[in-house]
């Protein structure tokens, strides 16, 4: 299978405004999952590599903190443009590294966009507060401040979206960063900082490290003492490591960890909308998202129909490289996730599960999109994160039984609600422990809104008017009357 060309892109580290191979000149491959052959060749950064960069991201503080609001809004509008002009080129690198159809490449690439523009806007509304003590004898002014150096680490599902969500606040905020995206997708996020660099963005302000030693080179950044946040997103397991880790320094953290979201269809719903709201929320990506629909919760009323009409939309997806016409799902990002796909797919029907569409063997990292129903308590892929084309079925008669299905989980990023019942859904949102809720609609992610979750699911939110807050610190002063 002959790929497209790959756009022009660095393969060098980003560290104080210059572009350096590693210390050493370490180099490490970036492969094609849908070929499984490297695409190219990426600087492999060190320990040396990772305190030079923190370096250069603490020497750029004050250079960035001094632009105006104004000024850091204009740099954010100006990366936002370039990223929409160049969509096409940034889709197919995207595409070509980390294996989603071009399509919705395109699409990640208008949601990194947004973020650029959403907090553009926020640098002009940094706010603060003044006010009279209740003595009367003192003034109260209160200012919210750039919190640092940011260590910033990204997955490789949505690696420009996820990057640009985390830079384009810090920006904002008026913090200089160190990026360090997935071993698998680092192309993208090199791409990203250069349209940065380019776009007018002082010297260290974003500083990028490639790494396929991602432990030794986060852990020299978090001990060396100038990283004063770290925004990570990725496996519930490694954020509590980093978490640990960042204790010691008693830095700011913000997590975007695992997920296992529930997809509860009520008996009033509408059945068109719930499967379409279905598509959306387990195939976006491949099923390779933190929001994917994990767990099917089905009124045992409509189950049949419901799964019926899944199973034969999900059987009828074309399964391709992503570059070609008419692709809708492509490989799996390695063959660690195919075996993980083909594990949760034995185990279920192992357990009883009957196969509605798909569950046969992989070709290379291509599996089939797959709908199992009566899939029994206790199956692994209940309690996992799924991260592939799977959709379990399970069944409910009462709404209290949906809801404890739904958080009987210890992940609470999101959930996905289908109803015709305005009190119920109010009530089912009330109810479910998660930090976010698709009332009636399969997508939740927006710029503008906080996204994140509780439970092992994170801490912290990324997006929206909260987004800015998780990279400003709070500084007081009291004043004499």
């Amino acid at each position: 299978m002959s790929a497209p060309a790959l756009p022009d892109v660095p393969t060098t580290l980003l560290i104080g405004g210059s572009w350096r191979p590693a210390a050493g000149g370490a180099t490490f491959p970036v492969d094609n999952p849908a070929t499984g052959q490297a695409l190219i060749e990426v600087a492999d950064a060190g320990v040396p590599d990772a305190l030079d960069a923190i370096r250069a991201a603490a020497d750029a503080q004050q250079a960035l903190a001094a632009l105006s609001p104004a000024q850091r809004a204009a740099l954010l509008r100006r990366v936002e443009a370039a990223l929409r002009d160049r969509t096409d080129e940034i889709a197919l690198l995207i595409t070509l590294e980390m294996g989603k159809p071009i399509a919705e490449s395109r699409g990640e690439v208008g949601y990194a966009a947004d973020f650029f523009g959403w907090f553009a806007d926020e640098a002009l509304r940094i706010g603060g507060d003044y006010r009279l003590a209740p003595t009367g004898l003192t003034r109260i002014l209160v200012q919210h401040k750039a919190v640092g150096p940011c260590l910033l680490i990204t997955p490789w599902n949505f690696p420009l979206a996820m990057g640009a969500r985390k830079i384009a606040p810090a920006i904002a905020a008026g913090c200089p960063s160190v990026l360090k995206p997935a071993e698998q997708t680092p192309l993208t996020s090199l791409l990203l900082a250069r349209i940065i660099e380019e776009s007018g963005a002082p010297p260290g302000a974003v500083n990028v490290l490639t790494t396929s030693r991602p432990a030794e080179a986060v852990g020299a950044v978090i001990d060396s003492g100038l990283a004063r946040k770290l925004s990570f997103t990725g496996s519930t397991e490694v954020g509590k490591l980093l978490l640990a880790r960042c204790a010691a320094q008693v830095m700011r953290t913000s997590m975007e960890l695992g997920g296992n979201a529930p997809f509860i269809v009520c008996a009033d719903a509408d059945l068109d909308e719930a499967v379409e709201g279905a598509l959306l929320a387990k195939m976006r990506n491949i099923g390779q998202a933190c929001t994917a629909a994990n767990r099917f919760i089905v009124a045992e009323s409509l189950a049949g129909e419901f799964t019926s009409r899944l199973a034969k939309r999900m059987g009828a997806l074309t399964v391709a490289a992503g570059w070609l016409d008419g692709s809708q799902v492509g490989p799996l990002i390695d063959d660690a996730a195919v075996e993980k796909f083909d594990r949760l797919v034995r185990d279920a029907l192992d357990r009883g599960a009957t196969v509605e569409t798909g569950a046969v063997p992989a070709i290379g990292r291509f599996v089939t999109p797959t709908v199992l129903s009566g899939v029994a308590p206790g199956t692994a892929l209940l309690d996992e994160e799924i991260f592939g084309p799977l959709a379990p079925i399970t069944t409910f008669r009462a709404e209290e039984e949906a809801v404890r299905a739904a958080n009987g989980t210890p992940y609470g990023l999101v959930s996905y609600v289908y109803t015709r019942d305005l009190r119920r859904a109010l009530r089912l949102v009330g109810s479910l422990a998660t930090g976010m809720v698709g009332v009636n609609s399969g997508v939740v992610s927006n710029a503008a809104a906080p996204f994140g979750g509780v439970k092992q699911s994170g801490l912290g939110r990324e997006g929206g008017f909260e987004g800015i807050a998780e990279y400003l610190d709070t500084t007081y002063a009291a004043i004499p009357v």
